[in-house]
């Protein structure tokens, strides 16, 4: 599939793309390789193979999602330098004005 500087020009256009004469010149046959490329592979699809998004099938690997115990408010301050009513308490960084 050959593709005109012309439309080239139209695509960039259509696109808002400022293309000069030069880059109009070398787009136009490299697009007609991806175009003749795709066209390439459109006859190379069997109707008796179906698409797939995978050449090999998945399975989820992820384990099942169990509920844990987590940690208290004592046990997660038992190691901070500081702690205020059960946070953990740092330098304040912002003014007032934050």
């Amino acid at each position: 599939m050959e593709i005109s500087r012309d439309e080239v020009a139209h695509l960039a256009d259509l696109a808002r793309i400022d293309l000069s004469d030069a880059e109009l010149e070398h787009l136009a046959p490299q697009l007609s390789v991806i175009l003749e490329s795709v066209a390439s592979i459109k006859e190379a699809a069997a109707d008796e193979i179906p698409p797939t998004s995978h050449a090999l099938p998945l399975t989820n690997v992820f384990r099942d999602d169990v509920v844990t115990p987590g940690l208290t408010a004592e046990q997660a301050l038992a190691m901070a330098p500081a702690s205020e009513e059960q946070r953990f308490s740092v330098p304040r960084i912002l003014g007032e004005e934050a």
